[in-house]
């Protein structure tokens, strides 16, 4: 039986704090005509957390009591839409982030009212510390791709863009597999023609890897300027999620997912975490895979420093 539901996709969508709900999708002619693809953005980052997570984190936080305590590690967005939405439901958040996070993402968690522990130097490093503080403090450990609820509010995407008609393809971010086995079982079951592909780092490419083999396949290093995709142990719960559910897994580098960003700055005005770019870069990567077709694609947070934002845009 599937961990996940479209039931549970549509409860979401009924819970959800309205302020993430119902974001903006459109297709922009000059950035389809530059691509070659008729290209529709789902634009997530127009909300108090400037990332899709705050659909799965207030959809977890619903099912909890007033005065609880959770425990979770992040690279810094669902950390900041736990926060978030803890502090508005009640609920207290311990978060472990790598000590080379982004520190505009931990000052942020902070901001937010979530207590940050910095640990390892990355965030598998800092999740294994996460994993063993919560059960030595007999606290809930809400791991990304592993808690449905996450998937399932982020399934809610997948809904509101199939509302009126799907598109041919969707491409999506990668990282711990959360936001794309949420979109892949909303259109698995309510748009089967649409075909789901997976979007992952060249430089963390162990969810690609797994996926393809069918097991987990942990890579010894990470190397990519997309921290939300920055892992490099697979979700098992996840990797069994996303089976069946989606059609290909592609990896894009650092330069394709920049000359992205380049184009959402250009055409739209946009400035995005390369993450959001990241379907993007399939489509520049890969052109006459997509030629002729409606593709959509998810610009999934845009918390980028003034450094990175000089660095990408420049």
């Amino acid at each position: 039986m599937s961990r996940l539901s479209v039931t549970n996709i549509r409860k979401a969508a009924n819970v959800i704090d309205p302020v993430f709900l119902n974001t903006p999708q459109f297709s922009y002619a000059p950035l389809s005509h530059e691509l070659g693809v008729d290209v529709t953005l789902k634009v997530e980052t127009l909300n108090p957390v400037r990332c899709f997570k705050g659909r799965g984190a207030d959809y977890l936080m619903s099912s909890l009591d007033r005065g609880a305590r959770i425990v979770s590690a992040s690279a810094g967005n669902l950390g900041q839409a736990l926060a978030y939405t803890g502090a508005r439901r009640g609920v207290g958040v311990t978060i472990f982030a790598a000590e080379t996070a982004s520190p505009l993402k931990v000052a942020r968690m902070r901001d937010l009212g979530a207590e940050v522990i910095l640990e390892g130097a990355d965030f598998d490093a800092a999740k294994a510390v996460a994993k063993i503080w919560a059960a030595r403090q007999d606290l809930p450990m809400i791991e990304d791709g592993v808690a449905p609820a996450l998937s399932e509010g982020a399934g809610t995407i997948a809904a509101e863009l199939a509302r009126d008609r799907a598109p041919d393809v969707m491409l999506v971010a990668l990282g711990n597999g959360a936001i794309l086995s949420g979109i892949a079982t909303w259109m698995q079951s309510e748009a089967p023609q649409c075909e789901v592909i997976g979007v992952a780092a060249d430089g963390a490419p162990c969810m690609a890897l797994s996926w393809r083999a069918g097991t987990a396949i942990e890579t010894g290093h990470i190397d990519t300027i997309a921290d939300g995709m920055a892992t490099r142990c697979p979700v098992p719960e996840a990797l069994s999620d996303l089976q069946g559910r989606v059609a290909d897994i592609v990896t894009v580098s650092d330069a394709q997912m920049i000359e992205g960003l380049r184009l959402l700055d250009r055409h739209l005005g946009l400035s995005c975490e390369a993450s959001a770019a990241a379907g993007l870069a399939a489509i520049l990567s890969d052109p006459g895979r997509f030629a002729g077709r409606r593709v959509a694609t998810v610009l999934c947070g845009a918390n980028i420093t003034d450094d990175q934002r000089a660095s990408w845009l420049g």
